[in-house]
């Protein structure tokens, strides 16, 4: 985990606060106030941006938040923003992947959040996972599921544009770690079947795309960093990929990140947020 990836989740919290949908936000704070006491874990919790959220809407005052990352970097980051931090209950961080943690615990939580990492996870393993971990009839926050769609503009070459755009997805829906799936180009509506399988109610679900852009030639906070760091993300992704003639992919990133330089280049990508509860009849422990 690099200060790069660090400076890109900093980056992208004015994108991630445009995008979050109200309506199901709105719906996630009323089960909040709802609880006595609210317990909230997260997972893959990054540098805190979401504690950041929580704590701006008084939800956390007179409540315990458990955050879980696998990047100690992260985690780091996350203690060192908030250990001064009066506005928050009792605050808890773990250097810990979802399962690693599942394993170790016999806890459970009012409010499980996931922000920007289920398309990052096989939805058939995690989602059980997630459900043992929270209260019976307890909530669940759910939120930056990509859901396949990519757009960058302007248009460079309408054949080369379109293959890179369907290529990159493609190594989401093929991404392996440590030998098994991990993530999906369509996990936005993937969600809806997965968390139905394991008899969860959606209670809210909106769009929560990205969209990034320039006005008067310049970005918004840190956003000119946050596209240089999704077009060499693409290009990483696709480095090895023999679907791409030798030089193009090379072309078209130094094109894109020339097109940020010069404040020109627009892109978005479509996501969806959830809020829902499990069911009320306990879990199998994992």
């Amino acid at each position: 985990m690099s200060r790069d990836f660090i400076q890109y989740l900093e980056a992208k919290q004015t994108v991630d606060a445009r995008a979050l949908n109200r309506e199901v936000a709105e719906a996630m704070q009323r089960y909040a106030r709802s609880c006595t006491d609210l317990r909230v874990l997260e997972i893959g919790a990054g540098h805190g941006a979401m504690i950041e959220r929580f704590a701006k809407t008084g939800l956390l005052t007179n409540s315990s938040y458990t955050a879980i990352d696998p990047a100690a970097a992260s985690i780091e980051s996350a203690r060192a923003r908030f250990d001064a931090d009066g506005r928050i209950g009792k605050l808890r961080f773990e250097v810990a992947d979802l399962y690693q943690f599942a394993a170790a615990t016999s806890e459970s939580w009012d409010l499980v959040v996931a922000h920007a990492v289920l398309d990052l996870l096989d939805l058939e393993r995690a989602i059980p996972v997630l459900r043992s971990l929270g209260t019976p009839g307890g909530g669940f926050y759910f939120t930056i599921n990509f859901d396949g769609g990519t757009w960058f503009e302007p248009v460079i070459d309408p054949e080369l544009d379109p293959q890179i755009v369907a290529l990159y997805h493609e190594t989401m829906d093929t991404r392996m770690v440590g030998g098994k799936r991990s993530g999906h180009s369509q996990t936005g509506r993937r969600l809806f079947g997965a968390l139905s399988q394991h008899d969860a109610v959606i209670e809210s679900v909106g769009s929560s795309d990205w969209v990034v852009w320039p006005k008067d030639g310049t970005y918004a906070g840190d956003e000119a960093y946050f596209l240089h760091f999704i077009v060499t993300t693409v290009e990483s992704a696709l480095a090895d990929s023999p679907k791409l003639e030798a030089g193009r992919l090379g072309d078209w990133s130094r094109e894109r990140h020339a097109q940020i330089d010069r404040g020109k280049l627009v892109y978005a990508a479509h996501q969806l947020d959830f809020f829902g509860r499990w069911p009320t009849a306990p879990s199998p422990r994992r």
